[in-house]
């Protein structure tokens, strides 16, 4: 018989990236987002992530959460320097985690005020295609204080691809070129999102290897 699979609450969903990691991985996911998003692969719920009253009554297993990065994130680095602000809602997204009492990972930029448990990139993954290899380190948070051995990213060989806002960043530009929407799509297994999807979207597998691990914890077999 199959098993039925746990309900994941995707908070800050955005177009799917991390849900269809963790349905890989086993979950059934649902998103909550702020902004409309047509192009989410799973049950969705407009909604504001960081009040509860507005979720959708579930069962749930599993919280996954990706606050906005952009207080952090290299890509608004020029913004900050010329006095634009961002909010930080990680700590009233930890909060909100901790209290609802279940199994949770909070994702991040490199750099945000969360402990990094796992950090994951394109290249640990073998994220590919023929103009060069995934570089988008991110970090992720998770109740269980998991850990992993293996050894960090390497950014060595042809081609680093950064993928950002509605493209790839200036430096991936300078060694690779330019590289089409259906090329950045492929690299990122997000293969049905749109250019602005893909500058914000964790890729699938990350979440995946996250998902198995999460799993585990919410059927008991990790403490």
């Amino acid at each position: 018989m199959t098993r039925e699979r746990p309900a994941l609450l995707d908070l800050f969903c955005g177009q799917g990236g991390a849900a269809h990691g963790y349905y890989l991985a086993g979950f059934q996911p649902v998103g909550v987002d702020i902004v409309a998003q047509p192009k989410y692969p799973y049950e969705f719920h407009l909604a504001d992530a960081l009040r509860p009253s507005t979720w959708p009554v579930r069962a749930w297993a599993a919280i996954h959460a990706s606050p906005v990065c952009k207080l952090y994130s290299i890509g608004t680095a020029a913004q900050r320097s010329a006095g634009r602000q961002y909010p930080n809602q990680i700590p009233p997204t930890r909060e909100l985690l901790e209290s609802a009492g279940l199994p949770y990972v909070i994702e991040n930029v490199p750099g945000a005020p969360i402990r990094p448990d796992f950090k994951l990139c394109g290249c640990m993954f073998g994220l590919s295609i023929s103009e060069g290899y995934l570089v988008r380190e991110r970090w992720f948070e998770t109740s269980w204080r998991g850990f992993d051995l293996r050894p960090p990213c390497s950014h060595i060989g042809v081609g680093p691809i950064s993928i950002s806002g509605h493209g790839v960043d200036r430096y991936s530009r300078d060694i690779v070129g330019p590289v089409k929407l259906a090329r950045r799509r492929i690299l990122m297994h997000c293969e049905w999102m749109d250019r602005n999807g893909l500058g914000e979207a964790i890729p699938p597998p990350y979440t995946e290897y996250i998902g198995e691990r999460l799993l585990a914890v919410v059927r008991g077999e990790v403490a």
